[in-house]
């Protein structure tokens, strides 16, 4: 599922009212703990993070390492 900012923002506004029920379009989910919607919360600001990062065509640095041997004939 592809997430929206929208998205992120119902989630906030859930957890700044105490409320554990959150309406996306025409479905409603209910959290069965404040811990459980922080968890959400948390996972759809990290695919948003990770899209935008992917977006912008930004990446993780990456080490090469290359190992050379020699025989001591």
């Amino acid at each position: 599922m592809a997430y929206t900012q929208a998205d992120l923002d119902r989630l906030d506004a859930a957890i700044a009212s105490s409320s554990l029920e959150v309406q996306y379009g025409d479905r409603r989910v209910r959290y069965r703990s404040m811990d459980e919607l922080i968890a959400a919360r948390n996972h759809v600001a990290s695919q948003l993070a990770a899209a935008a990062s992917a977006a912008a065509g930004n990446r993780k640095a990456t080490r090469r390492y290359t190992f050379q041997t020699m025989r001591g004939d």
